[in-house]
């Protein structure tokens, strides 16, 4: 029998990830991949893959079962489980974040678009999103050793999220910026797309129409309403929103994993 991994419950918002597939802008193709690649990356080296190998995003209530023998981690237990057939794991929602990550020895094998194995929702490229009775293959043994038996996963960092002027300061007041610190947003809606904030309005100075412009994860577009979104995994590559500053790489994570309801602060 070979070894994989069924859905019996798909949850919440769970498709297959990877490092995303970069250097498509130009298409229309977005980065994708993981929504959290240092949480992603942390679940695949509980199972001694690459950092990069291909696994299961997930926003709560998926529910695996192992067909024959399969290592595999969540970013709930911290730990590896090995799996006997018929073995099932469980990743509930919460646990002080949006999206969580289980990785399974070998990687989640799907065939691979664009040197990706991501699954794009606002496209539509890489496998569809997963649902009840889906089978998943898994790659060849990577022939490591497991060098963490158990990670602790500390709660999601209370600090701002850092960000630079974006291309169109200048369309805003010039408190926009010193508005955007000072406010504490609430996250009304997240998606692989974008998270939605609410708060003191932004106000625009240009009222102009704005011609779509190349964007980036992490880019903070302020819509007619003043509310600001930002991108994330499966941005689109271009918007018609002007982009009022960008969070910090490293500091991405930190807006998206904030669920709804819940609030979030920018720092320069």
């Amino acid at each position: 029998m070979t070894s994989g991994i069924v859905i019996v419950d798909a949850g919440w918002a769970s498709t297959v990830q990877d490092r995303g597939r970069p250097g498509y802008g130009h298409l229309g193709v977005p980065v994708s991949g993981a929504v959290d690649p240092a949480l992603a990356a942390l679940a695949n080296r509980l199972v001694g893959n690459p950092a990069g190998a291909a696994l299961i995003e997930t926003s709560g209530g998926l529910t695996i079962e192992a067909v024959g023998a399969v290592l595999v981690a969540s970013t709930v237990e911290g730990v590896p489980l090995p799996l006997g057939q018929g073995r099932r794991v469980h990743v509930p929602a919460g646990h002080q974040r949006v999206w969580h990550y289980i990785s399974v020895r070998g990687g989640v094998d799907v065939p691979v678009v664009l040197g990706s194995r991501s699954t794009d929702t606002l496209s539509g490229l890489g496998p569809p999103p997963l649902a009840a009775g889906v089978r998943l293959g898994v790659g060849s043994d990577p022939g490591s050793e497991i060098e963490a038996h158990h990670v602790p996963l500390r709660p999601i960092a209370d600090r701002a999220a850092r960000i630079a002027p974006g291309p169109r300061l200048d369309w805003f007041t010039e408190d926009a910026m010193t508005r955007l610190i000072a406010t504490d947003w609430t996250v009304t809606a997240s998606s692989r797309v974008g998270v939605r904030l609410a708060g003191a309005p932004l106000v625009r100075t240009v009222t102009d129409e704005l011609p779509s412009e190349g964007l980036v994860r992490g880019a903070i577009q302020v819509p007619p309403d003043g509310n600001p979104v930002m991108m994330l995994a499966d941005h689109p590559t271009t918007g018609g929103y002007p982009v009022i500053a960008v969070v910090h790489p490293d500091d991405v994570a930190l807006v998206a994993q904030t669920s709804a309801g819940r609030s979030v602060r920018f720092a320069v």
